[in-house]
């Protein structure tokens, strides 16, 4: 019975020294949440500087600044209109923007608020961004309006930076969505 007893005693102590090692490993990697409210300049259609601070919107992509997309058969800087609409959204006075992690080029990956609603998403659901990894549900929506880079046709931000303008004139445009 006694060596019953000691065999259960040290595996529940042993469960337990793993569980507390868990949990300080998880609180090690939580990192503080860094907050920013103010004057807030778009640099493009999903990323902001205040400051010295440079943020990227979590869980969407917009336009590369010089990307155009094609609607009705014209060609228009759809880039430009990302930043035009993500600059408009944050420039209510209580626009709030936090995250806590950074992505690789250090930019605090953040989600906005302000106006009392979720800027990321309202940049997925105006048609100005895709989603990426969040906001898919918005992006149903634009999709199912045509509102923004939907009415048209649009190379993915993601594509249009891993291949270039070089690639699309020389090679058809890759990665082409729209109607």
């Amino acid at each position: 019975m006694t060596r019953g007893f000691r065999t259960v005693r040290d595996g529940v102590t042993a469960f337990a020294l793993l569980a507390c090692l868990w949990l300080i490993a998880a609180k090690l990697n939580d990192g503080a949440e860094i907050a920013h409210a103010g004057r807030f300049r778009a640099a493009d259609g999903d990323s902001l500087v205040i400051g010295e601070e440079r943020m990227r919107l979590k869980g969407i992509d917009a336009p590369e600044l010089s990307q155009t997309c094609e609607r009705g058969g014209a060609r228009w800087a759809c880039g430009q209109e990302a930043r035009r609409l993500l600059q408009s959204l944050v420039a209510a006075e209580d626009t709030r923007c936090a995250g806590t992690e950074r992505d690789r080029f250090q930019r605090l990956l953040v989600v906005c608020n302000g106006g009392g609603a979720d800027i990321n998403g309202m940049m997925v659901r105006r048609g100005m961004a895709v989603s990426y990894g969040a906001y898919r549900q918005e992006e149903a929506h634009a999709r199912a309006d045509r509102a923004g880079l939907w009415a048209g046709t649009f190379e993915m931000p993601r594509v249009f930076r891993d291949h270039g303008q070089e690639q699309e004139s020389s090679h058809g445009r890759l990665g082409l969505f729209g109607w």
